[in-house]
């Protein structure tokens, strides 16, 4: 089973309106997409999690035509959770219908970010993540990120990982060195490694920062 992590690079003309106010607006970096509910036929729910203030954002979510209603949670960061109700435009049905055709699994959350591009990230037989890359419609140029055998683990504990910074936060664990009082030391990675206690404990330094990093700019959930 392998998994694929995208960038999806999207011209204005084929982006969602709401996606441009992000790229087009300073202090806005990134809308998450968490849960969605596509059972309510031609107007699915969905779930965000928007890094940005939402008293400049209400306004063009309301004036964008695709929205039918809408509900907003302020955050204390300013960020603010949103429900949305949407008629999916027209333009995008061809992108979701590659990465939502059966046999693949999509993971949340899906990063539409103030550089333009759509981060998502999917589960499945080979043949079916070429083919949802093969059907990304014209106007979106993918930029493969990640790609490799599923690991739960990997993922969930944040993908910015490299492998080797992933292997040392392994042995890490699994000789203690995280537990209270800790039962292994840098010293015990390195050997785990082959690496000098030095080099483990600069990918280990490395490691957390980019997971603590990941955890702050997901916000509260």
């Amino acid at each position: 089973m392998r998994y694929l992590r995208l960038a999806v690079h999207q011209e204005p003309a084929v982006r969602h309106p709401m996606h441009q106010f992000v790229v087009e607006h300073e202090g806005y970096t990134v809308s998450r997409l968490l849960q969605y509910n596509i059972a309510l036929d031609d107007e699915p729910a969905f779930l965000f999690h928007v890094d940005g203030d939402p008293e400049p954002y209400e306004p063009a979510l309301r004036e964008t035509e695709s929205v039918r209603t809408y509900e907003i949670s302020e955050c204390p960061d300013d960020t603010f959770y949103l429900y949305v109700r949407e008629a999916i435009p027209e333009h995008s049905r061809d992108f979701i219908g590659a990465f939502t055709q059966p046999g693949l699994v999509g993971l949340m959350p899906v990063e539409y970010r103030e550089d333009g591009t759509v981060r998502l990230t999917g589960v499945g037989p080979a043949e079916m993540l070429q083919a949802a890359v093969d059907e990304t419609p014209e106007g979106m140029d993918v930029e493969v990120l990640e790609v490799g055998e599923y690991d739960a683990r990997r993922l969930d504990a944040g993908s910015d990982l490299t492998d080797r910074q992933f292997e040392a936060v392994v042995a890490a664990v699994d000789c203690g060195y995280y537990e209270t009082p800790s039962e292994g030391t840098v010293e015990d990675v390195g050997e785990r490694l082959d690496c000098a206690p030095g080099t483990a404990a600069e990918l280990l330094r490395r490691a957390e920062r980019s997971v603590m990093q990941n955890v702050v700019s997901t916000g509260p959930f």
